[in-house]
Formats: structure tokens, C-alpha cells, sequence
């Protein structure tokens, strides 16, 4: 126990010595609190007040005129004009249309075609329309949009109005072809499992936070592995401590290097949204983020733990077997490919969004592969119990095992110099080491 508290905290230590290691840290907490802070410097530099003193004085000033604006409204002249131009005299038809359906722009009648196209190069109008027929038009604007959707609300609007005409000509009241267009569908959602819209950005975010968290550090593992194999102090210290010993100081050193690094990013981030929470209003995003359940955040502790552990043990154990820092890359290759697969289904799984195929329910069995797939499920679906204390179950004795062997090969390995030794000879090593 002695052995492996020294080098643990001697592990513990060279991470928070690391200028790299603090300087991450420091920047992605810099750059947080940029994000998160920038509603509230935008509404100081703008000589604003807060959110919630901009509702407070708008209610008084209501109060006072004795007039409620609708929220959102403006005034018609500070409206971004809308111009309308129709050839077959329906101009007024499908501008009382369109003043319904766009209540944010200032629909207005041309007179011709030329005056469309110039008072958009000019600046004098957003967009407009020019119909050849209720059927058929022309959409005119400066800069189309990436987000520009007129065209879409149009053609809804154009269909509706062409229907009705049509049902008048052919003897119906105006009344009556209303009625019939107007119908609204009642319906109702009630969601007996998980919202995967609602649980879809955290965890999103969580897995790639457990991608690059295990990629980082399971890296540094075997670096630092192979660097003292290279140096030559690996034989001075397997003489003096037991692999186990040495082999789980590391990585229980990196493994709480990793949460503290992830503590100051994440409480930095959900600190710097409770200071500005106001500000952010209804971002479904932000919110949505910020709003994980306390079930789900135990689940991902969990899960993050105990796939950091199986990963940085084999990291270590293949760095174990490298002579030469500059082979480090090639060594673990095969280890970063298998966990980029495991990433890249449950990736493809979550955003097509069938957490549950068959696929997904083997890898959340699978060891190397259920920290992200058992935790996706269980955040976007309804998974049993029982799948999930197997699954637990089944990784917990995963990292056991492979912490086992990894440190046989880790004291094998420190004897293995010059190529790199094929897996039979390691084994045989490993054997005749017991």
C-alpha cells in the first residue's frame, strides 16, 4: 500500500506540474466564461439594462399608457418592408394574406416590376414577391439566407388561398370554404420513456468529453510508460515496487488528473451559467445542456470511470513494450482504432436515432465499448435495470482483469528492448515471469 501511495501521489503530482496540463485547463475555462458571459457584456455595452429589469420597466410603462403590446411587435415603419407585385390584379388579396402570415415585415403593393428590383439593390425593401398568378411567382432579395424560409410560408399561404377561391367558384359560401381550410388537428404527446430531442446535446457532449478524456490520457499513460523504459529508471523501480502497485498508481494519478481537469471545466461552466442564467432567456440549447438530470450525471461518473480505467490500463501495458518514445504512435494504434469504432456507432446510433438496434445492445455489453453505448441508451431510451447491472457488472470485472494483466506485461516489458515483441513472445514472457 506504502508503494503505491508514493507513486501515485509522485504521478499525481508530475500532472499538475505539467505547464500543458494547466494551461488547457486554464484556457477552456477562459474560453467559457467568454461564452457564457457574452449576453451580459453585449447588453452593458449596448447600455442596456438586465433581462429582468427590461420586463419590470416595460410592465410599468404598460401600466402607466394603459396599452399591452403584443410581445415581439413593433411598430409597422420599423418593419423590414416586404413588397408585393402581382400582374393579374390579386394584389390585395395576397397582400391581406400575407400581412397575416408575415408579422414581422411591412407588406406593401408595387406599382411595377423595376421598382422591386430597385428598392432592394437600394436597400428600401427586404424581399418581395411578383406573382404571374396565385400558382406561380418570383421571389427577389438582396443576400439570400441560409435561414431564409419566405418561400416555404408562401407557398402555404398561396395554397390555402388558392383553395378557397376555388371552392367559391364552385358555389361554396366564402363561410364555408373558411371553415373547411381552417380546421385545426388537436393532438396531445405523452412520453412514457426518455425524450431523446431533450437528452440529445448532453449527451452529445458527454461522449466526446469521455472520447478525448480517455484518447488524452490513456496517451500520456503509455508515453510516460515508455519514457521511463527508455531512460532506464522502469528497471530501477521494478526492483523496488510491485508492478500492480506501480501499474495502478498511474493510472489512478491520471484518472484523477482527468476528473480534476473535467471538474474545473464543467463546475466552471455550470457556474458561469448560474451567474447568467437570465441572460440566456429560452435557448433550448443552452438550457437543455445545463439541465442534465442528477440520474443521468451519476451514470456518466460512473461509466467515464470505469472505461478511463480499462483503457489507460492497456495504454500502459503497450507502452510497457516500446523501446522508443517515437514508437509510441504505432503501439497503440490499434487500441485508438477499436475505441474511434466504438466512438463512431454510437455517434451514427445517436444521430439516426435508434439507440436500441442490435448493434448498440452488444456493445453495451462489450467492455472495450459499453462505457459510451450502455450510457447513450440509458440517457436517450428506456433500458431494464438488469441490462444495465450486467452490463456494470461485466466492465467492473473487465478492468479488474485486464489491470491484472497489464501489470504482468507492464514487469515483463521492462526487460523486451529493441523491436517491438509479438504478442506470442509477450505471453510467453508473462508466463515464465509468474
Amino acid at each position: 500500500m506504502k508503494q503505491f501511495k508514493t507513486i501515485f501521489m509522485f504521478e499525481f503530482a508530475n500532472y499538475l506540474k505539467n505547464k500543458i496540463f494547466v494551461g488547457v485547463t486554464a484556457v477552456l475555462v477562459i474560453v467559457l466564461a467568454a461564452v457564457m458571459f457574452f449576453p451580459r457584456v453585449m447588453e452593458a455595452l449596448e447600455g442596456g439594462s438586465s433581462p429582468d429589469t427590461e420586463r419590470t420597466e416595460e410592465a410599468q410603462d404598460q401600466e402607466i399608457s394603459g396599452e399591452k403590446e403584443a410581445p415581439g411587435k413593433e411598430s409597422a415603419g420599423e418593419l423590414p418592408v416586404m413588397l408585393i407585385f402581382s400582374g393579374d390584379g390579386s394584389g390585395e388579396l395576397i397582400k391581406e394574406a400575407f400581412t397575416a402570415a408575415f408579422p414581422e415585415y411591412d407588406i406593401r403593393t408595387a406599382d411595377r416590376l423595376e421598382d422591386i428590383k430597385e428598392q432592394i439593390s437600394s436597400g428600401g425593401a427586404e424581399c418581395a414577391f411578383a406573382f404571374d398568378s396565385l400558382v406561380s411567382y418570383t421571389y427577389y432579395v438582396n443576400n439570400l439566407s441560409l435561414y431564409d424560409n419566405n418561400t416555404y410560408t408562401a407557398d402555404e399561404v398561396l395554397q390555402t388561398v388558392y383553395r378557397k377561391n376555388e371552392m367559391i367558384s364552385h358555389g361554396m359560401s366564402e363561410e364555408e370554404a373558411s371553415g373547411i381550410l381552417s380546421i385545426q388537428i388537436e393532438h396531445g404527446t405523452e412520453n412514457l420513456g426518455k425524450d431523446q430531442r431533450e437528452n440529445f446535446f448532453y449527451t452529445y457532449i458527454m461522449i466526446f468529453a469521455l472520447y478525448f478524456v480517455i484518447i488524452l490520457y490513456g496517451q500520456m499513460v503509455a508515453t510516460n510508460v515508455a519514457a521511463e523504459k527508455s531512460s532506464r529508471a522502469m528497471e530501477v523501480l521494478i526492483t523496488s515496487a510491485k508492478p500492480v502497485s506501480m501499474m495502478f498508481g498511474k493510472v489512478l494519478a491520471s484518472c484523477l488528473a482527468g476528473f480534476l481537469q473535467l471538474f474545473c471545466i464543467f463546475g466552471s461552466a455550470f457556474l458561469f451559467f448560474a451567474l447568467n442564467k437570465s441572460y440566456w432567456g429560452d435557448n433550448m440549447i443552452i438550457n437543455s445542456i445545463f439541465n442534465m438530470p442528477l440520474n443521468l450525471l451519476v451514470y456518466m461518473l460512473l461509466f467515464f470511470v470505469l472505461g478511463f480505467f480499462i483503457y489507460a490500463f492497456l495504454f500502459g501495458a503497450v507502452g510497457s513494450t516500446v523501446s522508443k518514445l517515437e514508437d509510441i504512435n504505432t503501439a497503440i494504434m490499434p487500441l485508438t482504432i477499436m475505441f474511434v469504432i466504438a466512438f463512431m456507432v454510437v455517434m451514427m446510433s445517436m444521430t439516426s436515432g435508434s439507440v436500441d438496434n442490435m448493434l448498440m445492445v452488444v456493445c453495451s455489453y462489450f467492455p472495450f465499448t459499453s462505457p459510451m453505448a450502455m450510457f447513450t441508451r440509458i440517457a436517450m431510451s428506456t433500458v431494464p435495470w438488469y441490462q444495465i447491472a450486467i452490463s456494470v457488472v461485466l466492465l467492473i470485472g473487465a478492468v479488474f482483469g485486464v489491470g491484472v494483466v497489464s501489470a504482468k506485461i507492464y514487469r515483463a516489458g521492462v526487460l523486451l528492448y529493441g523491436t517491438a515483441p509479438k504478442p506470442g513472445a509477450l505471453l510467453k514472457s508473462v508466463w515464465k515471469a509468474e
